[in-house]
């Protein structure tokens, strides 16, 4: 038996990743109270018919009070018990959540007379920080659509092959922060900024213009080569030491240009390499 936990922040995608999970065949349960997890899995394991079931429980802040700070232990029973446990944590950036909540009018589950959306966010990030401890997998939905979420939530989850190890490419600009799920950042600020051409300046990396313009330049195709080279050789280091997945974001000023260039050609690179592969434009998604 396969047994994810979904669990972060309100307003950052727990119950569309739930319901993504239910498309690809899982059996979905959202806001199981974390002390009924055992007894859960206790009454699917006494079917042998299950022993193939993948389940994905959505656990989140408005758990019974103390619920939460058992849930490491919790899930080492479970899996003492030969199940299968992966946690994946949902969050977004307190301003990215503000929004959410202001353009769909939507109550946040922690708000109240005396509590206000700010407050709710804040003591909601910390109720939930055993479980954020313990996550597999964290993702940050700040600036994703649905769609990338929808791939983002296929590819973390659904390849169960421990052969095989999820790769993500993203390109993002530094003006609005490094992604903070990042295993490896390169800045590719020094090279030759397309922005500058007026032509090009309104153009994104995907397009022919900013293609041609990028190509030409010499230096950018040295750091592809380099950035290329230093994967090629610690990738499959980190596979030996069994990570599930790699995020690997590429920042220019603005994220438009040089970043969604390269994010897009070494995406084009190793999928050709790796069965798990998948290209995010952060700055592209507003």
């Amino acid at each position: 038996m396969r047994l994810v936990i979904i669990s972060g922040h309100s307003g950052s995608g727990k119950t569309s990743a739930l319901n993504i999970l239910e498309d690809v065949g899982f059996t979905c349960i959202d806001n199981l109270p974390a002390s009924l997890l055992p007894s859960l899995i206790n009454q699917l394991n006494s079917n042998n018919n299950h022993e193939e079931l993948n389940i994905a429980v959505g656990i989140d802040a408005r758990n019974l009070v103390g619920d939460l700070s058992k849930i490491p232990e919790i899930l080492e029973i479970i899996e003492a018990d030969g199940v299968s446990v992966s946690v994946v944590f949902l969050y977004a950036r307190r301003s990215d959540l503000l929004r959410r909540y202001s353009e769909t009018r939507r109550r946040h589950p922690l708000s109240g007379e005396s509590i206000g959306l700010k407050e709710a966010i804040d003591l909601e990030k910390e109720l939930l920080s055993p479980i954020s401890d313990i996550a597999d997998r964290s993702i940050d939905t700040s600036r994703l659509t649905l769609h990338q979420l929808r791939d983002l939530v296929k590819n973390t989850i659904v390849p169960n092959n421990p052969e095989h190890m999820s790769i993500l490419f993203e390109s993002f600009g530094f003006k609005r922060g490094v992604p903070s799920d990042s295993d490896f950042v390169f800045d590719v600020r020094c090279l030759p900024n397309p922005y500058w051409k007026q032509q090009l300046k309104n153009q994104t990396g995907n397009d022919e213009g900013v293609i041609q313009f990028l190509e030409s330049q010499v230096e950018v195709a040295s750091m592809l080569a380099d950035i290329i080279g230093f994967l090629t050789r610690w990738i499959p280091q980190f596979q030996q030491n069994n990570r599930s997945y790699l995020t690997i974001s590429i920042g220019c000023t603005g994220g438009q240009h040089r970043s969604v260039y390269l994010a897009n050609r070494l995406y084009e690179h190793f999928s050709t390499q790796h069965p798990f592969v998948q290209v995010v434009h952060k700055e592209l998604s507003q």
